[in-house]
Formats: structure tokens, sequence, C-alpha cells
């Protein structure tokens, strides 16, 4: 699997409709989203599932003025929500060719129904790509791997060993599977995720790849907050990996934004939750005091991309952010894939 910081051909996005998801914010969620999509058609091109013409009519309209022609594309790809990260289909090269890898979905241990129409999404993707479609008995979210493109990856125990996903997998059998999917040489396990995640510690909240060996780790500073002591064992486990030439991680410290609650219920807001484009990195900001910082933190991390920081205070109420709603499509011409973060 191609690292994210890979050349793109494009971004797939699925558009946000579900009232339920966004109760009260839909129409800030949406605006949120045009945002991202603006900072993103410059670079690449930006495929939109919608559910029919009318639903594509008002997102043309959303984003009329503001996005060159051509450089959006409307599917008519009805979804029951809009987090194409996890059920949306994964691009990897296979052989001298590239495939799309359709893992099952369950909406995150079945807690979302009905979810029939999104585990539908990545045949039709592959179908639009002219790509073959393998199909994976697992279920498995794209939002629970990150990987540096040279055979490591990153998850989570809490997401991936509970029984929720795939209760007749341990560990092993669950390890073999992502090692031959991704083409991965080694797996890095962390523990438990943020307070308020409904996907159940997916990694991408947590610590993201930047470089081949250098891994960006969400840490809260206050020791009385909830989220400390999980990410400070997540951090501890980073930092003491070493790979198979016993070669340490550089890891980064990426702050936490302050708490962010609705009503009486803290929401699963992270910095980690940023997604890498061509020429730029859309950044979730929450108004928090954090939020300059944890940019220059992140330029840092790509001096050669933009950091746009992207307002996602009504996008995380529906408990996800940029990377959730983001799928990134590799340039697929073998020869093109970069190995680092250039």
């Amino acid at each position: 699997m191609p690292a994210e910081w890979c050349p793109h051909q494009a971004t797939w996005l699925s558009w946000p409709h579900n009232p339920e998801t966004w109760p009260g914010v839909l129409a800030d969620a949406e605006r949120a989203m045009a945002d991202a999509v603006a900072a993103l058609a410059p670079h690449e091109r930006v495929h939109i599932n919608v559910l029919d013409d009318r639903h594509a009519e008002h997102v043309g309209a959303l984003l009329e003025g503001r996005v060159a022609k051509g450089q959006v594309r409307f599917e008519r790809i009805p979804t029951d929500d809009a987090w194409i990260r996890d059920y949306g289909a994964i691009v990897v090269a296979d052989g001298d060719g590239f495939a799309a890898l359709d893992f099952e979905y369950n909406a995150w241990g079945g807690k979302y129904p009905p979810f029939d129409q999104d585990r539908a999404v990545a045949l039709q993707m592959a179908d639009i790509l002219g790509l073959r479609r393998i199909a994976r008995p697992m279920v498995l979210e794209g939002g629970s791997i990150d990987v540096n493109g040279r055979g490591l990856a990153i998850v989570t125990e809490q997401c991936l060993l509970n029984p929720n996903r795939n209760p007749g997998m341990n560990r092993d059998a669950i390890e073999a599977c992502l090692a031959e999917a991704f083409g991965l040489t080694g797996i890095l396990w962390l523990g438990d995720g943020v307070a308020g995640d409904d996907t159940d510690g997916h990694v991408d909240n947590l610590a993201r790849f930047v470089d081949t060996g250098r891994v960006v780790c969400a840490v809260a500073a206050d020791r009385s907050d909830i989220d400390h002591a999980p990410l400070d064992a997540n951090l501890k486990r980073l930092e003491a990996f070493r790979d198979r030439e016993g070669r340490r991680l550089d890891v980064v410290e990426l702050p936490q934004p302050d708490p962010v609650f609705r009503g009486d219920d803290r929401l699963p807001a992270s910095y980690a939750n940023f997604y890498i484009a061509n020429s730029v990195v859309l950044m979730p900001a929450y108004g928090s005091r954090a939020d300059d910082r944890a940019s220059g933190i992140l330029q840092d991390c790509f001096p050669g991309r933009e950091i746009v920081p992207i307002d996602c205070r009504a996008l995380i109420v529906g408990l996800g952010a940029l990377h959730c709603l983001t799928q990134q499509i590799p340039v697929m011409v073998s020869n093109r894939i970069q190995t680092g973060n250039e």
C-alpha cells in the first residue's frame, strides 16, 4: 500500500447528508467540507459521492466559484453516511499494476445500521477506476490502519482485537491477513484510543506516519485529562519500537486540542486526523489554543506542503474529521510511487 504522501491522482469523498450524524450542524459540516474541497481541487481531482442528480446540484451550488471546472467529478453512488475512509476502496500496488481492496464493513461493530449502501461503495469505486477488485473477508476500516509505504503499519488493539469486528480471528490471524493484503513485514500495535471515539480506537486519531521512519503521536499534557494515560502508553510503545534492523522510529509529539464537548459528551477531537494531499496537508482545527502549535509541528513534518487548517468544530459532532472523510487514490504508475515524504 503506498504511503499517503505518495502522488495522488485524486481524492475521493462521500458528501455529508445524514442529519442524524450531524444533529443541528449539518449545514456547517457541509461548509467545512466545501472548504476542504476548495483546498484540494487546485492540486488534484476530487470525486464526490452524491445521492442523485438533485444532490449533485446542491453540492455544486456550495462549491460554485470556489473550484475550477473539471476538478470535481460527482459520482452517483448513494451512501448511508460520509465516512469513506472506513468503507471505501483502498488502492494498492498489485504486481505491475494496481488493485482495489474491498474489506468487509459492519459500521464499527454494528453500531449504526443500516449500512448496506456504504458496503457497496468500494465495488463501485473499483468499477469507475477500472481496477481489479480484491474482496477481503476480514472486517477492517481504513481509519484503523496507517502505513509507511515500506512494509510497516500501525494499528490498535482496542479496534482490531475488538470482538465486534472479527470474533473468529486472533491476533496472529489478523496479522497474517494484513500482511498479505498490504504487503507488510511489520505491524506495530498500540493500545487504546481517545475518549468519545465510537470507532473503538482508530489509529488515525492517535499516530500517523509522516515519513518512512517518522511518526507523529497525539499526546495530552494535562495528567488529569482522561486521554493522558492511554496516549502516554501509546507514545511509550512507539518510542520502544525497533524494526527488524533494530532501527528506532523518530517520534514527534503532537498536542491534543482543548477538550471539545457537545453538551456533556466529550468529542474525539484530534489533530492526528489530518489528510496528506498533493502539495497540501488538511489539518483539523477546533478554535483551540493549540491549533497554531499543531500547525507548526505538521509544517516541520511536511516542509514541501502547505498546512491548511479547516474548522472542524461542526464535523467533529459527527465523531470524525478530515482523514475519516477522505480516501486517496494514488497515481497508478508503479515507478512513481515514492518511498519517502519528498
